[in-house]
């Protein structure tokens, strides 16, 4: 198979799952493009090359997601800004002390939050409901930033973005209604995954002949997403975010031991 048809398909894939359960995408498109070409006779891609294709779909995806969940008016921008800047900050103090604690154990850590996060997302929220009004919004500032800055320096720390984390943490912690958190959530990570996009591209870590097919599969599969999760049952949102959740924590879990 072509390459270039190849991690094309692979954008389809990730780019419709993430704009159906508002995550970037990164935690699936990653053991994908590391495991899938040699599987199918293809060169197996390094860890560099694979991070910075990743970083393309995670962007592409998040922005696309983004402007089509906000179609639905279920992006609220004064939850973006608040949690936006906090994560994008934390991040960056995570990443600057990764050298200064043991990656293993943080890794544990990490998986052992994504496990709880799985849990969370069951916890009820009191003002869920299949067609929030955004208007009516109200969270704890003091929260956001809580719940955002925890995630953004751990998952600095450990070079995760986390985005499957601060889903669960908006519905129970901050008791932001489902839908709106999975699209403000797409909306918010879009700003962390631009700066990592910028220093990847900045410093060459990115294959563009194929990052372009990512970004031409990942627009309209994400927006498509976007479009399915309006027309899923609250519950069954919850649920498969809870298996994404929850896989995305055995496979980071794995890593520690075997990394």
């Amino acid at each position: 198979m072509d390459l270039h048809i190849l991690v094309g398909a692979l954008g389809l894939a990730t780019g419709f799952v993430s704009g159906l359960l508002g995550i970037g995408g990164g935690i699936v498109m990653a053991p994908l493009l590391l495991y899938v070409p040699p599987l199918l006779g293809a060169p197996a891609f390094s860890m560099k090359v694979v991070a910075g294709l990743t970083i393309v779909q995670g962007l592409t995806a998040c922005i696309a997601g983004a402007l089509s969940h906000r179609r639905f008016h279920f992006v609220s921008g004064r939850l973006t800004a608040w949690m936006g800047t906090t994560i994008f900050g934390a991040a960056l103090i995570g990443g600057a002390g990764a050298d200064f604690l043991p990656n293993r154990w943080l890794l544990v850590i990490f998986a052992l939050l994504a496990l709880t996060a799985a849990v969370l997302i069951f916890i009820p929220t009191a003002r869920d409901s299949e067609t929030p009004a955004i208007e009516s919004i109200s969270f704890s500032r003091t929260r956001a930033v809580v719940a955002a800055g925890s995630v953004g320096i751990l998952g600095g720390l450990v070079g995760q973005g986390g985005s499957f984390i601060l889903i669960p943490l908006m519905t129970s912690f901050m008791q932001v209604p489902t839908r709106i958190a999975i699209g403000s959530n797409l909306a918010i990570i879009s700003l962390s995954s631009l700066a990592a996009f910028l220093g990847k591209a900045l410093t060459g870590q990115i294959l563009w002949n194929l990052a372009l097919p990512i970004v031409l599969s990942v627009v309209p599969a994400a927006y498509l997403g976007g479009r399915v999760s309006r027309r899923v049952p609250v519950k069954g949102l919850r649920l498969l975010l809870a298996a994404c959740i929850a896989g995305a924590a055995l496979k980071i879990g794995i890593s520690a031991f075997t990394g």
